[in-house]
Parts: structure tokens; sequence; C-alpha cells
């Protein structure tokens, strides 16, 4: 259901041969609240980045928001190889999800071949995919050693783990005393999917307009991690190849997660579709078009819901998620007797990355 008050996160689209009501004003047939937005050259603009940065309004504006500077980041923390490794502290403990996984240190994991950067500086994070595993399989969880606020994050993956049945493998961040922090999940499925999920989920108190501007899908509204069996608000991709098989068999992609004030955006580009200003290390949202996941903050999503965050990778199985719908899939019998007992299924249960950045403006 859209509810008109959600114009305090986000514009509503109107029809151009109507007036917008008071108090919206029109910018080029899209309503919007000069106190969050403005029309620069006919086009709608966020706040903080009409004139440079410094506001403005109306249909007057300055410079169009595609090539408006105020939007690029810089300020660039660029992490490859076993530098990306050192950033990150090996999780040891019981899967807070409870899934059939053991995690292990950092010893172990380079000594079974779970983590190891190849010749070419890629980050291999994988699984035991050698032996049975009746306590588990074991596998890798890796949590920033610092955490991070208002930024932009740029993970460039040549291969994310499968669409395999009992995973369940995530990139995410998070913050302490969960769900309070809040939690942001940019990469993550189970099973055999083949579309990922971007998705919130936050102490009570959050929830998202039933309209946005951007390439997903709604999955759900209410962010609160206490009720719908923590389902949370998630955005389902609609670009082909954003997740698991698809992803890998294209050579692989880059996810954009831009978190500042009033917003989290994420965007999904596959290999043949990276944005130039990407590449050379001054990326600019405003150049992007719209997001893939749109997630304002405001009214109806307090910023306090989301504090300072630790970054994760992991590979988890079966669990809360991945093993409450592992029939539902397609994959038959028990979850925990297919991953204890078939090892050879996990080949391609890995992250090879090629580097992971963190920018701010």
């Amino acid at each position: 259901m859209r509810v008109f008050s959600s114009i305090a996160a986000a514009a509503l689209l109107a029809s151009a041969a109507l007036a917008c009501p008071p108090p919206l004003q029109d910018c080029s047939g899209a309503c919007y609240l000069d106190n969050l937005y403005c029309c620069q050259n006919g086009q709608l603009t966020q706040k903080q980045f009409c004139n440079g940065g410094n506001g403005g309004g109306g249909n007057n504006g300055g410079n169009n928001g595609g090539n408006n500077p105020g939007c690029a980041y810089g300020n660039e923390q660029k992490w490859t190889g076993w530098g990306l490794i050192d950033q990150f502290n090996f999780f040891t403990g019981a899967d807070p999800t409870h899934g059939f996984v053991q995690y292990v240190d950092r010893g172990t994991a380079q000594n079974q071949g779970l983590v190891s950067v190849n010749g070419n500086g890629q980050v291999y994070i994988g699984v035991d995919h050698d032996n049975n595993a009746p306590n588990g399989r074991r596998s890798v969880r890796l949590e920033s050693k610092n955490r991070i606020n208002r930024h932009m994050m740029i993970l460039d993956l040549a291969h994310m783990p499968g669409s395999i049945c009992g995973t369940w493998p995530a990139f995410w961040t998070f913050g302490p005393n969960w769900p309070n922090s809040g939690e942001i999940d940019i990469i993550e499925g189970v099973n055999n999917q083949d579309q990922n999920s971007i998705t919130l989920h936050t102490r009570g108190g959050c929830a998202m307009p039933g309209w946005r501007d951007m390439g997903g899908s709604s999955k759900a509204l209410n962010c609160d991690a206490n009720v719908n069996g923590n389902e949370g608000c998630g955005v389902l991709l609609n670009k082909p190849g954003s997740y698991g098989n698809n992803f890998n068999n294209q050579g692989g992609g880059v996810y954009v997660m831009e978190r500042i004030d009033t917003l989290i955006n994420a965007w999904y580009f596959p290999r043949n579709a990276i944005p130039g200003d990407v590449l050379n290390g001054h990326p600019n949202p405003c150049n992007w078009g719209k997001p893939d996941a749109n997630f304002p903050l405001g009214g109806n999503c307090p910023n306090d819901h989301f504090g300072d965050h630790n970054i994760i990778f992991n590979i988890a199985f079966c669990g809360d998620w991945a093993g409450a719908v592992f029939s539902q899939q397609g994959c038959g019998g028990s979850c925990t007797d297919f991953v204890a007992n078939n090892p050879q299924a996990f080949r391609e249960s890995y992250w090879l990355i090629n580097s992971l950045r963190l920018l701010t403006r």
C-alpha cells in the first residue's frame, strides 16, 4: 500500500497533466518536497547534491545532477590480496544463525586452503570440499577489525559462492548489540537461488515506503527483526546474473553500497557494464541512474537505527534460512545430511575477491 506520508523519505511520481498538491512542487511530472530534493535542468536531485551540494530548488538549479561533482566519492582505501585478509578477524564461535558449520581460525584456514591469495592477487575464501563433515562443514567467517559508518563500499568479485543446495553465503554489515545497530545484507542467498536479495534488519520502528524509484522489487516493508520471522525489508534484484551460478558464468561483477544520513542505496554492475568512474577511483552515483535497491532513511526509518558496522564475509550451511527452505527449493532430503556427506558438491562454494574499496566524501 502506498502511503502519502512516505514522501518524507522519497519522491512520489505524479501525472504531468496534474498539478502537484501543496506543499509539493513539480519537476517534469515528479512531485517533491523542496527540503529533500531540488529540480536541476528538469531532473529530480537529492538535496545534498543540488548546486554542488549546497542546496537549491525550483527549476533553476545548477549543474545537471549526472555531472555534479558534489556526488563523487574519493579518499579511497583499497584492500587487495593478503592486505585485505589482514583487515579482518576470523570468527570462530558458534554460528549465530544456527548453521551446520564450523568456522575456523586463520591458521587452520590457511593450512587447509580455505583462505589463500593467487598469483593475480585475488583473495579466495572457501569451504572444506574434500571431507565428510558429520559435525558441520568447515568454513570461514571474516569480520572487519574496524567499523564503518557513512561511506561508499565497492566490492569487485570474480566469483561468489554458487547456487548450491545447503549453502547460505553472505556479504553484509552489522553493528554491535544486534539488531539495535542494524544490519545491511548486500549479497545474500540460500540453496539454488539465482537472484540476489538486499535486505535491512533493524530494531522496531523502521519501515520502508511501498514505492521507491529503484530497479529491484520490494519483498517486504517492515525492517523490524523481531517480526515476520526476521524477514527484514528486502529488495529482490531484477538484473540477470546478480547471484550464484549466473553471476559466475558471466565473469562476476561489482556491488556498490552507499550509506549516508538520508538513505542506503545499492547497485549491481555486471562485468561488462561497470561505470568508468567506478573503475577510475572517483565513483559518482549521480551518473548511474536509479539504484537497484533504495532504502530511504528519515521519518519512517530514522537513521539512528544504523550505527557503526563491521563488514562480514561468510559461508554458512543449513540453519535458520537455508535449512528452513531446503525442500522448498528443490533440494531433497535432509539439509544437514546433504551437507555432511557430499563434500564434492561444495567445490564452487567460494568467494574470489579482486578488491574491496571504501570511500568517503
